[in-house]
């Protein structure tokens, strides 16, 4: 099956507001979709269109292939350890995550991955989600521990416009969870995406953490054309107060986004 080799390769290739918990936060993501206000995803307000675009809360790489349908992505990521970016206070996040579609489709999007939120006493906090924005969103059923330094692997796949799964491996606690997921709101095919997300919650931007560097690595895209790496992805930028923050590398196989401040 494609989508079981893909995994299987990535897997050897491998504003101030107080920190809530994994609890808590997944409470908040079911109020703001009972009222319409989605923590995943604000589409990429895009800037220029460029091979570069320049956003407000997107970092990363966007494949689009009019001649492909994607119906799988994957990569694994690092968890960092985010910090508060110098001279800022209080609170930051952010949220690390592979998806379908969202960027050139305006009908929804296949996402799964993780925020991440770090307080003024530096302690970092995860949890782990999926989502098809703009229908549903939680959390996973089974228990999933992360912690700085895990190799985390992101898999979605669907498996019509209208149904798939979302999966994430940890390889040092060897957990894995994954839902079954179905939509009104159907995939276009059109985007396949690796992405560092500066999200909106209660129509406001929260301070973006400062993440170090996050690096997608077996970072692969099936389609009805075969499986394709991200090397002619476009790339994303996020800017903030005027300054772009980002810096965003693709290669054969991997995704590297960095945190560079103001």
């Amino acid at each position: 099956m494609l989508s079981s080799n893909i995994l299987a390769l990535a897997l050897f290739v491998t504003t101030a507001f107080a920190v809530p918990s994994s609890r808590e936060r997944y409470a908040a993501r079911v109020a703001r979709r009972a009222a319409g206000d989605h923590l995943h995803v604000s589409r990429p307000s895009i800037v220029n269109g460029t091979d570069i675009s320049y956003t407000t809360n997107w970092a990363g790489a966007v494949l689009n292939d009019a001649a492909n349908t994607w119906t799988s992505v994957v990569g694994t990521f690092t968890v960092p350890s985010p910090r508060v970016p110098a001279g800022g206070s209080g609170s930051s996040a952010a949220a690390v995550w592979v998806g379908i579609d969202g960027a050139s489709c305006q009908t929804a999007i296949l996402l799964t991955g993780i925020d991440m939120s770090v307080g003024a006493n530096g302690a970092p906090s995860y949890s782990a989600w999926w989502d098809w924005w703009p229908d549903s969103q939680g959390g996973f059923a089974g228990a999933f521990d992360i912690a700085p330094g895990d190799a985390v692997t992101a898999l979605v796949e669907a498996r019509s416009a209208t149904s798939g799964t979302a999966t994430l491996v940890n390889a040092r606690t060897g957990q894995s969870v994954t839902q079954a997921i179905t939509s009104t709101t159907a995939l276009c095919g059109q985007d396949a995406e690796w992405i560092v997300e500066a999200f909106d919650a209660g129509g406001q931007m929260v301070p973006f953490a400062d993440f170090g560097t996050v690096t997608f690595s077996g970072v692969a895209a099936g389609g009805v054309l075969g499986v394709v790496g991200p090397g002619n992805a476009n790339i994303y930028e996020i800017v903030q107060g005027g300054a772009v923050v980002t810096d965003v590398t693709v290669g054969v196989d991997s995704v590297v986004v960095s945190y560079v401040g103001s």
